[in-house]
């Protein structure tokens, strides 16, 4: 019978795999290279290694890299796009904004899409939605025996105004996959019937780009697995936070762009709850970036101002994250002027820090933890030694010589740098939001999470650090804690009055319909489905908006309420005797799935056995003779006073002094700071 549930993270050096089996509840972590010019092999050959049959596999899950890679590199098949006569180069004037304000030097990506490949069509609807110029169905004929003759099969038709009349956008397709039978073909009403050209052509052409690539990419591994034994759903993981079926992601490709991130975020919201915190900041340090996510009274926040590249956003919702170049590869540098800095250039994993001996000879975060003995010499249960004769060497000869300070001075600098870079970054999805840090927890993971979590959380004034079990692996445990999810949004400019609610109540049921056939598809059962609805709002003649939760019951008064409560929340104000209109609509449905229950640990009292002692430097104690402990020695309930260090196959932990760190039910360590 299988019992086994597996959840996959894809991640550019390695892919982490999470498996849980039901029966016992036993946990078991497997990390193999990836291989990314066949993501899916890694996932095979490490579900291989595991030892677990295909056939004991009841539930898979991952997220994958695979959509964001293709972007970046732009190795996607050659693609064209059919637009509104008059419309051939809105990608490139986009909406008349400069990305980068104050750079006179910084240019624009290229378009996904070259110029010879996008034609214009004689058609339009007016802005009410109404038919101007019928569509020159002769002219698109020419235009696919033009795509024929070219031999490009994968096409994205964004017409003007079809966000209100889509009309013309089915005649096309229909026109187009009898032409070109073999071509996939996307278009802007299926994909973001949202108002705006610039934005909803780019979303569309971002789908429509990765829609082969996506599509080969879940067709090959559902043929891995099935080959293998496995006979259930292949879910992915999207940017909004759920779960889509291969056949779903193959029709949304653009929302797998930021699949890879989101895991993290989905975990810290479960590790969280379970510790009984509300409001939580996620902080995932990898070996290049860190990735910032947060969660407000038990949700986490969504956007739609996103995007892979600068300059051209992908407009479906997905899990707001911030990023900055600081990890435990990190490079730290001197600039023309004297200055240390750390990042964003990393020293990857080949050749990686000065420690690894394994090429690399610069000096990086990682090297400096080594330095302050933060870090021990051997890391993944004893597989990796770390060299700190050749760190010191590398800090002295790139750093310390040039800032005319010390070894331990200069290592003690280059944390102090990095971890103000994370804590700034935390301060723009949190102070800048109009939320106060002092209100959260800090759910710290990734490899290097746990060696920065407390002195960032100091820095920020936050009171609480919560580390996972297995903070090395916590992304890909999200996988397994997902729900299905789909979004449909709708573009409506009205007066918040009772007509203008009776248009929104209208449209909202519009998209709750679409959200279902969408779950109806993927074997949802009515019972187990949850619709969420949101309304984006705004003070009439303001530019900027927000999204308020609506209730499927509130009156209208009840939604203006929320709306002036958001309102002040995030910009400290509201006037609430100026008119309001509604701007947008989101129907979010959810198809909840049966999620691992994590073990929970054998009781213990009174402190944890120690492994030992040894030199730590702490910032304002210096070098502090501190315990080291054993992760996989601890039991529910144990505690004990920082300074600590605790050591796991996965990670390590820098607990700092003054602190009381509690071993949580279920394995987490919940560290008091007392601030």
């Amino acid at each position: 019978m299988s019992s086994v549930r597996v959840a996959v993270d894809v991640g550019g050096t390695f892919t982490d795999i999470f498996l849980m089996n039901d029966d016992d509840g036993t946990i078991n972590v497997h990390k193999v290279p990836s291989t990314p010019a066949d993501p899916g092999l890694a996932i095979i050959d490490g579900l291989r290694s595991s030892g677990v049959p295909f056939s004991e596999i009841k539930h898979f899950s991952h997220g994958t890299t695979v959509g964001t890679n293709a972007l970046i590199t732009r190795e996607f098949p050659r693609a064209a796009l059919i637009t509104t006569k008059g419309f051939r180069d809105v990608l490139e004037i986009r909406d008349s904004t400069k990305t980068e304000l104050w750079d006179a030097y910084w240019d624009m990506p290229a378009p996904y899409i070259k110029r010879r490949d996008r034609f214009e069509l004689d058609e339009r609807m007016d802005a009410t939605g109404n038919i101007v110029t019928p569509l020159n169905r002769h002219e698109l004929a020419e235009i696919a025996r033009v795509l024929r003759k070219r031999e490009i099969k994968t096409i994205a038709v964004c017409l003007i105004n079809s966000y209100l009349n889509a009309a013309h956008e089915h005649e096309a397709r229909d026109i187009l996959r009898a032409e070109l039978p073999d071509a996939i073909i996307t278009i802007s009403a299926d994909v973001l019937p949202e108002m705006f050209e610039f934005p909803r052509t780019a979303t569309t052409v971002a789908n429509a780009v990765l829609a082969p690539v996506v599509g080969t990419y879940m067709g090959q591994l559902t043929t891995r697995l099935r080959e293998g034994g496995y006979d259930g759903n292949v879910l992915v993981l999207h940017s909004g936070g759920g779960v889509m079926t291969a056949e779903a992601a193959s029709h949304h490709s653009a929302r797998l762009a930021a699949s890879g991130l989101a895991g993290g975020a989905v975990a810290m919201r479960h590790l969280a709850e379970l510790c009984g915190v509300k409001n939580a900041l996620g902080l995932d340090i990898g070996g290049t970036s860190s990735d910032i996510s947060i969660m407000y009274d038990g949700d986490l926040r969504v956007t739609q101002d996103w995007s892979v590249e600068p300059g051209y956003p992908i407009r479906f919702p997905a899990i707001e994250l911030v990023t900055v170049g600081a990890g435990g590869g990190s490079l730290a540098w001197i600039d023309e002027g004297g200055t240390l800095r750390s990042g964003p250039e990393s020293a990857k994993a080949v050749p990686g820090p000065a420690c690894y001996s394994r090429g690399g000879s610069r000096p990086t975060t990682t090297d400096a933890n080594l330095i302050l003995g933060r870090l021990g010499q051997v890391l993944i249960g004893g597989k990796m030694q770390l060299d700190a004769s050749a760190a010191a060497t590398s800090i002295r000869e790139h750093l310390a010589s040039a800032l005319g300070m010390g070894l331990h001075e200069t290592a003690a600098a280059v944390l102090r740098l990095a971890n103000a870079k994370i804590a700034d970054a935390i301060r723009v999805l949190s102070i800048q939001k109009g939320y106060d840090p002092r209100e959260f927890g800090l759910v710290a993971f990734g490899g290097a999470g746990p060696l920065h979590a407390c002195e960032v959380a100091q820095e920020l004034a936050i009171p609480k650090v919560i580390i996972p079990p297995h903070p090395g692996i916590t992304s890909a445990m999200g996988c397994a804690l997902v729900d299905v999810r789909h979004d449909a949004t709708r573009t409506l400019i009205a007066r918040a009055d009772e007509s203008g609610f009776r248009e929104l109540l209208g449209l909202a049921r519009q998209a709750r319909a679409q959200v279902a056939a969408l779950l109806d598809s993927e074997g949802i059962d009515a019972g187990d489905r949850r619709y969420e609805y949101f309304a984006t709002m705004r003070y009439v003649g303001q530019w900027r908006s927000l999204n308020v939760r609506l209730n499927e019951n509130d009156t209208l008064n009840q939604v203006l309420s929320a709306f002036h409560s958001e309102h002040r929340r995030e910009f400290a104000y509201a006037h609430e005797e100026r008119p309001v209109e509604f701007f947008g609509l989101r129907v979010t449905g959810t198809g909840l799935l049966n999620k691992p229950v994590l073990p929970e640990l054998p009781v213990g009292t009174g402190e944890p056995k120690t492994l030992g002692t040894r030199q730590v430097f702490f910032e304002g104690y210096g070098f502090v003779d501190t315990p080291v402990y054993g992760r996989h020695l601890f039991k529910a309930g144990q505690a004990f006073a920082g300074p600590a260090i605790v050591e796991q196959f996965d990670s390590t932990v820098v607990i700092v002094p003054g602190s009381r760190t509690t071993v949580e039910a279920h394995g987490n360590l919940i560290v008091d700071l007392g601030v």
